[in-house]
């Protein structure tokens, strides 16, 4: 985020649970703050988004999205998207520390001049990169615009924003033949026409849709539908009705009619996009195919997600109350949302941290369960190599442990469960 103000954050909470000393404020909106914060121990500059609980119980829709952006960040492990470190709550607040970002907003930057093609296409590859890379991961982003997307000190794009966004696995569908989505979201100027049919509509689809879009703005300094009558901008939209500007080449402008194509059936799809002479142009490319990022690159990152890796992780006064039903997200969101982690339960056990991992290691052999470990956390695989359920064990005493199981696959919990036997509920 852009630094735009400099206002120091409510009393009390300069200093995260003594992890993160909390800055400047960075920007703000109507249902979160954003400061800039330091990691005490490593000095890594970090972002941190603030959300009032007290907003979040007023509206139980923006708890839903906020609910599905934390499960779908930790999700996705990417070189061109912001990477969540962790969620912490408070009595009063729910805070998501981020990589900090200097570069600020694209849309900042679009703001003092449109840019060269060939910027554009650096822009736009590693853009294609991030949402090629979700797309393989069942996550539709839904509401892609430049505000969304921010820029690191090298100057490379970073998606953000996930609150609108789905995933393959949700009640009402994902995208991909017969699996329709029907919820009418996104920014006004950058959503697909398919949408505003309110006919059910592929979320991989209206992602290409609004890439298109963004293309254009790079490379225009300006939209190609809009009008402020909404319905008029949407008939435009719906119909297609938008000129290129006579400095575009011609490479891009039959690029960007295949991209913004009214009808999705013949939109392009992502892997026409990567082959096209105007997105391979150019000496060096930023595009990086989802198929080349080691998928142990995401199972890494959800071995450290919640721990940050390291020896045995012991609790403290702060992961003690967080088990609680006041300060545990779990708790807070109580709606029945569709999520990556379909439940979550806690055991105490008597005996010590390896000897409870490897019984789990042990127990998952015999129900054809791949293991990853990295410490006191366990990933069980299922046999498509998909993460069925994470297992994380905490010292809560000298004799006692308390072992934490999200289960992201409903199928295995009678099994997984079955692993810890003799459990008593924490």
């Amino acid at each position: 985020m852009a630094e735009i103000e400099q206002a120091p954050p409510p009393a009390g909470e300069r200093a995260l649970f003594g992890k993160y000393e909390v800055g400047k404020l960075l920007g703000c909106g109507a249902f979160a703050k954003v400061y800039h914060g330091r990691n005490v121990q490593s000095s890594q500059s970090v972002a941190i988004k603030s959300i009032s609980k007290h907003k979040l119980s007023k509206s139980p829709n923006l708890a839903s999205h906020i609910k599905r952006e934390i499960e779908i960040m930790r999700r996705l492990s990417h070189p061109n998207i912001v990477k969540l470190h962790e969620v912490l709550a408070s009595k009063s607040k729910i805070h998501f520390v981020m990589e900090f970002l200097k570069g600020g907003e694209l849309f900042s930057r679009l703001a003092k001049g449109r840019f060269s093609e060939d910027l554009a296409r650096r822009y736009f590859q590693q853009l294609i990169s991030a949402v090629d890379y979700c797309h393989s991961r069942g996550v539709f982003h839904r509401d892609l615009k430049p505000e969304n997307m921010l820029l690191d000190d090298n100057g490379d794009l970073k998606v953000s924003d996930f609150g609108l966004s789905t995933i393959k696995d949700d009640n009402h569908g994902g995208g991909g033949p017969g699996l329709l989505l029907h919820t009418l979201c996104g920014t006004p100027a950058y959503v697909a026409p398919e949408i505003l049919a309110k006919q059910g509509y592929d979320g991989a689809k209206v992602d290409v849709w609004s890439c298109g879009v963004i293309l254009f703005v790079m490379c225009a300094g300006f939209l190609p539908f809009n009008d402020p009558n909404l319905m008029v901008l949407y008939r435009k939209i719906y119909k297609g009705e938008f000129r290129c500007p006579r400095w575009f080449s011609p490479d891009l402008k039959r690029f960007l009619s295949r991209l913004l194509d009214t009808a999705p059936e013949t939109r392009i799809t992502i892997d026409d996009i990567v082959r096209d002479p105007w997105f391979v142009k150019g000496k060096k490319s930023y595009y990086v195919k989802h198929g080349q990022i080691n998928d142990s690159q995401y199972d890494d990152y959800l071995l450290k997600s919640s721990s940050g890796g390291g020896a045995a992780h012991s609790l403290n006064a702060f992961d003690l109350i967080s088990f609680s039903t006041g300060f545990d997200l779990s708790g807070l969101f109580s709606d029945s949302g569709n999520c990556v982690a379909v439940a979550t339960e806690r055991f105490v056990r008597s005996e010590s941290t390896d000897k409870v991992v490897e019984m789990v290691e042990e127990g998952a052999k015999r129900v054809e369960l791949g293991v990853k470990r990295k410490d006191s956390v366990v990933l069980l695989l299922g046999k498509k190599g998909e993460c069925v359920a994470k297992i994380e064990v905490y010292r809560l005493t000298e004799g006692l442990v308390v072992v934490e199981v999200r289960f992201f696959e409903e199928a295995w919990k009678h099994k997984v469960r079955g692993l810890i036997d003799d459990q008593s509920s924490c």
